[in-house]
Protein backbone atom coordinates (compact mmCIF):
# COMPACT_ATOMS: atom_id res chain seq x y z
CA UNK A 1 0.00 0.00 0.00
CA UNK A 2 1.19 3.32 -0.97
CA UNK A 3 1.89 5.80 1.88
CA UNK A 4 0.68 8.93 0.49
CA UNK A 5 2.47 11.17 3.04
CA UNK A 6 5.59 10.05 2.18
CA UNK A 7 4.76 10.19 -1.88
CA UNK A 8 4.36 13.71 -1.29
CA UNK A 9 7.34 14.33 0.95
CA UNK A 10 9.57 12.50 -1.62
CA UNK A 11 8.15 16.21 -3.97
CA UNK A 12 10.76 18.32 -4.53
CA UNK A 13 10.63 21.99 -4.24
CA UNK A 14 13.94 23.28 -4.18
CA UNK A 15 13.76 25.32 -6.90
CA UNK A 16 14.52 29.03 -8.10
CA UNK A 17 12.89 31.55 -7.61
CA UNK A 18 12.63 30.28 -3.51
CA UNK A 19 10.01 33.10 -3.62
CA UNK A 20 7.07 30.64 -5.44
CA UNK A 21 8.51 27.38 -4.14
CA UNK A 22 9.17 27.57 -1.06
CA UNK A 23 5.24 28.54 -0.01
CA UNK A 24 4.56 25.44 -2.05
CA UNK A 25 6.53 23.43 0.06
CA UNK A 26 4.96 24.99 3.15
CA UNK A 27 1.45 24.51 2.13
CA UNK A 28 2.11 20.84 1.54
CA UNK A 29 4.39 20.33 4.73
CA UNK A 30 1.02 21.56 6.99
CA UNK A 31 -0.06 17.81 6.47
CA UNK A 32 -3.97 17.63 6.65
CA UNK A 33 -6.41 14.52 6.03
CA UNK A 34 -4.62 13.64 2.68
CA UNK A 35 -8.55 12.70 2.28
CA UNK A 36 -8.67 13.12 -1.71
CA UNK A 37 -5.64 11.03 -2.60
CA UNK A 38 -6.22 8.96 -0.07
CA UNK A 39 -10.05 8.64 -1.67
CA UNK A 40 -8.68 7.77 -5.06
CA UNK A 41 -5.93 4.83 -4.07
CA UNK A 42 -8.54 3.57 -2.36
CA UNK A 43 -10.89 3.31 -5.13
CA UNK A 44 -8.07 1.87 -7.48
CA UNK A 45 -7.34 -0.74 -4.98
CA UNK A 46 -10.83 -1.41 -4.27
CA UNK A 47 -11.38 -2.62 -8.31
CA UNK A 48 -8.05 -4.43 -7.57
CA UNK A 49 -6.18 -2.27 -9.92
CA UNK A 50 -2.39 -0.54 -9.24
CA UNK A 51 -1.98 1.81 -6.72
CA UNK A 52 1.20 2.97 -8.75
CA UNK A 53 -0.89 3.95 -12.12
CA UNK A 54 -3.45 5.92 -9.66
CA UNK A 55 -0.67 7.55 -7.48
CA UNK A 56 -0.04 10.57 -10.07
CA UNK A 57 -3.58 11.50 -9.81
CA UNK A 58 -3.80 10.99 -6.00
CA UNK A 59 -0.73 13.77 -6.20
CA UNK A 60 -2.45 16.04 -8.75
CA UNK A 61 -5.48 16.27 -6.39
CA UNK A 62 -3.79 17.11 -3.22
CA UNK A 63 -1.84 19.65 -4.74
CA UNK A 64 -4.62 21.03 -6.73
CA UNK A 65 -6.66 20.99 -3.38
CA UNK A 66 -4.12 22.73 -1.66
CA UNK A 67 -3.87 25.30 -4.54
CA UNK A 68 -7.52 26.27 -3.76
CA UNK A 69 -6.88 26.34 0.06
CA UNK A 70 -4.10 29.30 -0.87
CA UNK A 71 -6.95 31.31 -3.10
CA UNK A 72 -9.49 30.45 -0.88
CA UNK A 73 -7.60 31.99 2.04
CA UNK A 74 -6.93 35.18 0.68
CA UNK A 75 -10.48 35.47 -0.58
CA UNK A 76 -11.39 34.74 3.22
CA UNK A 77 -8.78 36.66 4.43
CA UNK A 78 -8.05 33.41 7.03
CA UNK A 79 -5.06 33.90 9.74
CA UNK A 80 -4.67 30.16 10.49
CA UNK A 81 -4.68 27.12 8.28
CA UNK A 82 -3.96 23.27 10.23
CA UNK A 83 -2.73 25.45 13.18
CA UNK A 84 -0.43 27.45 11.32
CA UNK A 85 -0.11 31.05 9.73
CA UNK A 86 -1.60 30.89 6.03
CA UNK A 87 0.72 31.18 2.87
CA UNK A 88 -0.55 34.45 2.46
CA UNK A 89 -0.07 35.59 6.27
CA UNK A 90 3.38 34.05 6.82
CA UNK A 91 4.57 35.90 3.08
CA UNK A 92 1.79 37.56 1.23
CA UNK A 93 -1.10 37.94 -0.75
CA UNK A 94 0.48 38.45 -3.74
CA UNK A 95 2.75 35.10 -2.90
CA UNK A 96 0.00 32.88 -2.25
CA UNK A 97 -2.02 33.86 -5.48
CA UNK A 98 1.36 33.18 -7.44
CA UNK A 99 2.46 30.25 -5.42
CA UNK A 100 -1.36 29.09 -6.09
CA UNK A 101 -1.14 29.60 -9.63
CA UNK A 102 2.49 27.49 -10.11
CA UNK A 103 0.54 25.03 -7.69
CA UNK A 104 -1.93 24.01 -9.89
CA UNK A 105 0.23 23.50 -12.69
CA UNK A 106 1.89 21.36 -10.88
CA UNK A 107 -0.89 19.32 -10.56
CA UNK A 108 -1.31 19.28 -14.41
CA UNK A 109 2.53 18.21 -14.32
CA UNK A 110 1.42 14.92 -12.29
CA UNK A 111 -1.45 14.35 -14.51
CA UNK A 112 0.98 13.97 -17.62
CA UNK A 113 2.54 10.67 -16.27
CA UNK A 114 -1.24 9.09 -16.65
CA UNK A 115 -1.31 6.17 -18.77
CA UNK A 116 -1.76 7.47 -22.27
CA UNK A 117 -4.90 5.72 -23.33
CA UNK A 118 -6.55 6.79 -20.00
CA UNK A 119 -5.31 10.62 -20.06
CA UNK A 120 -7.94 12.33 -22.30
CA UNK A 121 -10.40 10.72 -19.94
CA UNK A 122 -8.92 11.85 -16.87
CA UNK A 123 -8.50 15.25 -18.50
CA UNK A 124 -11.98 15.91 -19.33
CA UNK A 125 -12.88 14.85 -15.54
CA UNK A 126 -10.38 16.59 -13.88
CA UNK A 127 -10.98 19.79 -15.84
CA UNK A 128 -15.18 19.28 -15.46
CA UNK A 129 -14.31 19.07 -11.59
CA UNK A 130 -12.01 22.46 -11.71
CA UNK A 131 -14.77 24.17 -13.66
CA UNK A 132 -17.31 23.13 -10.72
CA UNK A 133 -14.87 24.28 -7.67
CA UNK A 134 -14.96 27.58 -9.75
CA UNK A 135 -18.38 27.82 -9.82
CA UNK A 136 -18.88 27.19 -6.02
CA UNK A 137 -16.55 29.27 -5.28
CA UNK A 138 -17.95 32.12 -7.43
CA UNK A 139 -22.01 31.42 -5.95
CA UNK A 140 -19.97 31.57 -1.80
CA UNK A 141 -18.70 34.84 -3.15
CA UNK A 142 -21.77 36.13 -4.39
CA UNK A 143 -23.53 34.51 -1.40
CA UNK A 144 -21.62 37.14 1.11
CA UNK A 145 -23.48 39.86 -0.74
CA UNK A 146 -26.74 38.75 -0.27
CA UNK A 147 -29.05 39.35 2.73
CA UNK A 148 -30.77 35.69 2.40
CA UNK A 149 -29.43 31.96 0.90
CA UNK A 150 -32.03 29.02 1.11
CA UNK A 151 -30.17 26.12 1.79
CA UNK A 152 -31.18 24.81 -0.70
CA UNK A 153 -29.06 26.93 -2.84
CA UNK A 154 -26.26 26.21 -0.03
CA UNK A 155 -26.09 22.65 -0.45
CA UNK A 156 -25.78 23.11 -4.55
CA UNK A 157 -22.47 25.60 -3.45
CA UNK A 158 -21.31 23.14 -1.23
CA UNK A 159 -21.71 20.40 -3.94
CA UNK A 160 -19.54 22.45 -6.28
CA UNK A 161 -16.85 24.20 -3.97
CA UNK A 162 -16.15 20.91 -1.85
CA UNK A 163 -18.19 17.61 -2.57
CA UNK A 164 -17.32 17.65 -6.42
CA UNK A 165 -13.75 17.29 -5.09
CA UNK A 166 -14.09 14.06 -2.99
CA UNK A 167 -16.41 12.63 -6.45
CA UNK A 168 -13.96 13.01 -9.13
CA UNK A 169 -10.72 11.42 -6.08
CA UNK A 170 -13.23 8.45 -5.93
CA UNK A 171 -14.02 8.19 -10.09
CA UNK A 172 -10.86 8.67 -11.15
CA UNK A 173 -9.35 6.33 -8.99
CA UNK A 174 -11.67 3.94 -9.98
CA UNK A 175 -11.09 4.65 -13.51
CA UNK A 176 -7.62 4.21 -13.12
CA UNK A 177 -8.29 0.50 -12.27
CA UNK A 178 -10.75 -0.20 -14.99
CA UNK A 179 -13.99 0.06 -13.09
CA UNK A 180 -17.40 -0.08 -14.94
CA UNK A 181 -19.18 3.16 -15.75
CA UNK A 182 -21.91 2.24 -13.12
CA UNK A 183 -19.56 1.78 -10.11
CA UNK A 184 -17.78 5.39 -11.58
CA UNK A 185 -20.96 6.73 -11.26
CA UNK A 186 -21.55 5.25 -8.00
CA UNK A 187 -18.23 6.85 -6.83
CA UNK A 188 -18.93 9.66 -7.66
CA UNK A 189 -21.80 10.28 -6.19
CA UNK A 190 -20.35 8.76 -3.03
CA UNK A 191 -17.80 10.91 -3.00
CA UNK A 192 -20.65 13.81 -3.00
CA UNK A 193 -22.55 12.57 0.12
CA UNK A 194 -19.20 12.10 1.92
CA UNK A 195 -18.07 15.61 0.89
CA UNK A 196 -21.62 17.41 2.03
CA UNK A 197 -21.25 15.64 5.35
CA UNK A 198 -18.03 17.10 5.64
CA UNK A 199 -18.72 20.41 4.84
CA UNK A 200 -21.80 20.29 6.80
CA UNK A 201 -19.49 18.98 9.90
CA UNK A 202 -17.14 21.81 8.81
CA UNK A 203 -19.40 24.28 9.81
CA UNK A 204 -20.44 22.92 12.86
CA UNK A 205 -16.81 22.40 14.06
CA UNK A 206 -16.52 26.29 13.10
CA UNK A 207 -18.89 26.90 15.96
CA UNK A 208 -18.86 24.28 18.33
CA UNK A 209 -15.02 22.83 17.77
CA UNK A 210 -12.02 22.47 19.47
CA UNK A 211 -9.70 25.00 18.19
CA UNK A 212 -6.69 22.42 19.58
CA UNK A 213 -8.01 20.13 16.88
CA UNK A 214 -9.62 22.28 14.28
CA UNK A 215 -6.67 23.63 13.36
CA UNK A 216 -8.09 27.34 12.91
CA UNK A 217 -9.78 29.52 14.91
CA UNK A 218 -13.44 28.52 16.50
CA UNK A 219 -16.18 31.09 15.15
CA UNK A 220 -14.59 32.35 12.37
CA UNK A 221 -17.71 31.90 9.98
CA UNK A 222 -19.70 33.94 13.29
CA UNK A 223 -16.89 37.00 12.86
CA UNK A 224 -16.92 37.32 9.19
CA UNK A 225 -20.84 36.57 9.00
CA UNK A 226 -20.31 33.50 6.68
CA UNK A 227 -22.93 31.80 5.11
CA UNK A 228 -23.00 28.66 6.83
CA UNK A 229 -25.41 26.42 7.07
CA UNK A 230 -25.54 26.97 10.81
CA UNK A 231 -25.99 30.77 9.94
CA UNK A 232 -28.51 29.55 7.27
CA UNK A 233 -30.68 27.62 9.51
CA UNK A 234 -30.85 30.17 12.64
CA UNK A 235 -31.96 32.86 10.41
CA UNK A 236 -35.01 30.70 9.32
CA UNK A 237 -35.76 28.97 12.57
CA UNK A 238 -35.56 31.99 14.91
CA UNK A 239 -38.34 33.65 16.36
CA UNK A 240 -38.80 37.12 15.64
CA UNK A 241 -36.86 38.19 18.95
CA UNK A 242 -34.02 35.92 18.21
CA UNK A 243 -33.87 37.14 14.69
CA UNK A 244 -33.73 40.45 15.27
CA UNK A 245 -30.49 39.95 17.41
CA UNK A 246 -29.17 37.49 14.83
CA UNK A 247 -29.58 40.49 12.38
CA UNK A 248 -28.41 43.07 14.85
CA UNK A 249 -24.80 41.03 15.38
CA UNK A 250 -24.55 40.66 11.30
CA UNK A 251 -25.48 44.04 10.55
CA UNK A 252 -22.90 45.65 13.19
CA UNK A 253 -19.59 47.07 11.96
CA UNK A 254 -17.72 47.35 15.08
CA UNK A 255 -17.56 44.71 17.69
CA UNK A 256 -15.74 42.99 19.90
CA UNK A 257 -14.68 39.38 17.95
CA UNK A 258 -15.29 37.09 21.18
CA UNK A 259 -18.35 39.07 22.66
CA UNK A 260 -20.25 38.31 19.17
CA UNK A 261 -18.66 34.86 18.54
CA UNK A 262 -19.88 33.96 22.57
CA UNK A 263 -23.57 35.97 21.62
CA UNK A 264 -24.22 34.30 18.34
CA UNK A 265 -22.89 30.66 19.70
CA UNK A 266 -25.05 31.43 22.63
CA UNK A 267 -28.06 32.34 19.93
CA UNK A 268 -27.35 29.16 17.88
CA UNK A 269 -28.27 27.30 20.96
CA UNK A 270 -31.26 28.50 21.57
CA UNK A 271 -32.52 27.79 18.42
CA UNK A 272 -31.05 24.50 18.67
CA UNK A 273 -29.21 24.94 14.93
CA UNK A 274 -26.46 21.86 15.82
CA UNK A 275 -28.93 19.03 15.91
CA UNK A 276 -30.20 20.25 12.88
CA UNK A 277 -27.01 20.29 11.09
CA UNK A 278 -26.24 17.25 12.57
CA UNK A 279 -29.40 15.44 10.86
CA UNK A 280 -28.40 16.86 7.85
CA UNK A 281 -25.16 15.47 7.81
CA UNK A 282 -26.13 11.82 9.10
CA UNK A 283 -29.08 11.95 6.10
CA UNK A 284 -25.97 12.39 3.31
CA UNK A 285 -23.40 9.94 5.01
CA UNK A 286 -26.59 7.27 5.01
CA UNK A 287 -26.97 7.88 1.12
CA UNK A 288 -23.09 7.45 0.90
CA UNK A 289 -23.25 3.92 2.69
CA UNK A 290 -26.18 3.28 0.92
CA UNK A 291 -24.30 3.22 -2.20
CA UNK A 292 -21.57 2.02 -1.18
CA UNK A 293 -23.68 -1.34 -0.94
CA UNK A 294 -24.20 -1.18 -4.30
CA UNK A 295 -20.94 -0.97 -5.51
CA UNK A 296 -20.10 -4.05 -7.58
CA UNK A 297 -17.52 -5.12 -5.88
CA UNK A 298 -16.88 -8.14 -2.24
CA UNK A 299 -18.34 -7.09 1.23
CA UNK A 300 -14.48 -7.02 2.42
CA UNK A 301 -12.99 -4.67 -0.85
CA UNK A 302 -15.50 -1.89 0.59
CA UNK A 303 -14.67 -2.17 4.02
CA UNK A 304 -11.72 0.67 3.89
CA UNK A 305 -14.31 3.23 2.06
CA UNK A 306 -16.93 2.37 4.72
CA UNK A 307 -14.68 2.53 7.58
CA UNK A 308 -13.80 6.29 6.18
CA UNK A 309 -16.77 7.29 5.89
CA UNK A 310 -17.46 6.76 9.27
CA UNK A 311 -14.32 8.31 10.56
CA UNK A 312 -16.38 11.44 8.82
CA UNK A 313 -19.05 11.26 10.20
CA UNK A 314 -17.01 11.37 13.93
CA UNK A 315 -14.52 13.50 13.74
CA UNK A 316 -13.41 15.82 15.69
CA UNK A 317 -11.42 18.27 13.44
Amino acid sequence: MIDINQAISSLSWQREPYGLYAPIAYALEGGGKRLRPTLALMACRMFGGDEEKALPVALALEIFHNFTLLHDDVMDQAPVRRGRPTVHVRWDDNTAILSGDQMMTEAYVQLEQVEPSLLPRVLHLFNAMATDIWRGQQLDMEFEKREKVSVDEYIEMVRLKTSVLLGAALQLGGLMAGASESDLTLLYRIGERIGLAFQIQDDVLDVWGDERTFGKRIGGDIVQNKKSLVQILALENANPEQLRELRRWIDMKCFDEEQKIAEVTALYNAIRVRPMCEEREAQYTEQAMNDIMLLSVPQDKKQELIDITRKLLNRKN
